[in-house]
């Protein structure tokens, strides 16, 4: 047993379609990251203007949250050299990122609050708020599911 945690490679994926599917999903979750962060300051007065039903300090967090969310989500699904535990927070991050969106997707869509975008894409592009939002959600997390089962981080360590 060593102190030092070491880097191990990821496992090979079960079918090869995975790849593509985890490396579909890493894109979609680039692109969303980098919009919100290039417009955080209005993306994080978006969020507040979500009226969420969870406490202020919470919200406040929240942007923050997601986008890290996001960004940590990507070693997973790059297949990256990473720790063992590391893999699996960021598999579970990338099901956060899904979680998170469809929580809020839904939240705008039941409570109409008057709002322009949804932000998906920061407040670059403004998406007007919908059921399609809601789809778009459910598609990351199938996107999620299907790319964790394909690139499931403890086969390969299985005693």
């Amino acid at each position: 047993m060593s102190f030092f945690v070491t880097s191990t490679p990821a496992p090979a994926p079960r079918i090869p379609q995975i790849t593509q599917v985890s490396l579909f999903y890493a894109g979609l979750l680039v692109i969303m990251a980098v919009t919100q962060l290039f417009t955080f300051d209005s993306f994080n007065q978006l969020i507040y203007s979500f009226n969420l039903p969870i406490s202020l300090v919470v919200v406040s967090g929240f942007p923050a949250i997601i986008i890290a969310s996001e960004v940590f989500a990507l070693p997973f699904l790059l297949r990256m050299s990473t720790s063992v535990a590391f893999r699996c927070l960021s598999m579970f991050l990338g099901w956060l990122v899904a979680g998170l969106w469809l929580f809020v997707s839904i939240c705008i869509v039941n409570s109409y609050p008057a709002v322009n975008s949804v932000g998906f894409l920061g407040t670059v592009i403004d998406l007007v708020p919908g059921w399609w939002a809601v789809s778009l959600s459910l598609l990351f997390a199938t996107l999620a599911a299907w790319a964790s089962w394909g690139l499931w981080p403890a086969r390969l360590y299985k005693k």
